[in-house]
């Protein structure tokens, strides 16, 4: 069924996408091995998960073959039977996820995707389109979800199949959180410390926030000229938004920010005095372990030396009682010759 009236584009605007990490590894996966990474072709799959209304929960997926001429983007070649057999394996394991749409690397939409999405409602009344970004030029999530639906113009004119794009949230389980912090904590880069990997984290988050703001200015100034509809429900968003900034004109906002600045400083400036003491500490200590041992080092050459004196007087102690043995002996031999 495509979405045609008001209520059901509601509806659908209104539905969130949810994503799981084991899709977006699968995804990756599939594209890894089948694409090489000079060439810009992408690859098709299947989603497997439970649509709740509201919520269209992506928990699984599988490739699927799939050709398509890069010169005509309407010559494309789908394995039906591939579909099938899999869907059967899968639903032998888990009974509870059902087929609810399809995926493919984009990154963007194509002239042949309204013919696949039509071709995926033999399986599905209404399959949701997932594009992932395999090689992400900008911080932020790589999925985009899609609808088709059906654009009933009021001049009474043929209706146009598009495609509506609703809102899509990346979310795991428990056990696919440990996965995924095992995974990065395998691919972390050893040289770099701690310190460095939290900053360089929150400057990533800090670098998507800016580019959110940024689309949210142009697309202010976009209205504010005439260049673009007012949307009323993406305007009680930001005004959501805006009322959750603190106000910084009031004094006990101001003071209370203040305070909590000093006391993180404190912390900070305690903490540089710890290190510096204990790095004085460690100093001073080194220096007095190389004092300790150059005087052991002078003790042991003084005993050495008398050592080596005492053997000298010794030796000339006995050359002389060797002479005068000598002298007496030489003494005792000239009287008997007499």
């Amino acid at each position: 069924m495509v979405a045609s009236t008001s209520e059901q584009l509601t509806a659908l605007a209104g539905t969130t996408v949810v994503v799981h990490p084991l899709v977006l590894l699968s995804v990756t996966d599939h594209h890894a091995r089948t694409v090489s990474r000079t060439s810009s072709k992408r690859v098709v799959g299947v989603l497997l998960g439970q649509d709740n209304g509201k919520t269209v929960n992506v928990a699984n997926s599988f490739g699927i073959p799939f050709e398509e001429d890069e010169r005509d983007s309407k010559t494309w070649f789908l394995d039906h039977n591939y579909i099938e057999g899999m869907y059967d394996m899968f639903k032998k394991v888990n009974a509870k996820e059902r087929m609810i749409g399809w995926y493919h690397t984009g990154p963007k939409l194509r002239a042949s995707d309204q013919e696949i999405n039509d071709l995926f409602k033999r399986y599905i009344a209404k399959p949701v389109m997932v594009i992932v970004d395999v090689r992400p030029q900008a911080v932020g999530i790589p999925t985009d979800a899609y609808f088709a639906v059906e654009e009933i113009k009021d001049d009474g004119t043929e209706t146009r199949k598009t495609f509506l794009h609703v809102p899509s949230a990346i979310e795991a389980e428990e056990a696919e959180e440990i996965g995924v912090e095992h995974l990065l904590r395998d691919i972390k880069d050893s040289t770099t410390t701690t310190l460095s990997t939290r900053v360089s984290e929150q400057l990533a988050s800090l670098q998507g926030l800016q580019s959110r703001l940024r689309d949210v200015h142009k697309y202010l100034l976009d209205v504010a000229d005439g260049t673009m509809p007012v949307n009323h429900q993406i305007i009680y968003h930001l005004q959501d938004a805006l009322n959750l900034l603190p106000d910084l004109s009031n004094p006990v906002t101001t003071q209370s920010f203040a305070s909590s600045t000093n006391d993180q400083l404190l912390v900070v400036y305690l903490s540089s005095l710890l290190r510096a003491v204990i790095a004085l500490h460690a100093l001073v200590d080194n220096k007095a372990t190389i004092g300790r041992a150059e005087q052991e080092e002078g003790i042991d050459e003084k005993d050495k030396d008398k050592k080596t004196v005492n053997g000298d007087s010794k030796k000339s102690e006995d050359a002389k009682k060797d002479a005068e043995k000598a002298k007496d002996s030489s003494k005792k031999d000239a009287d008997k010759g007499l």
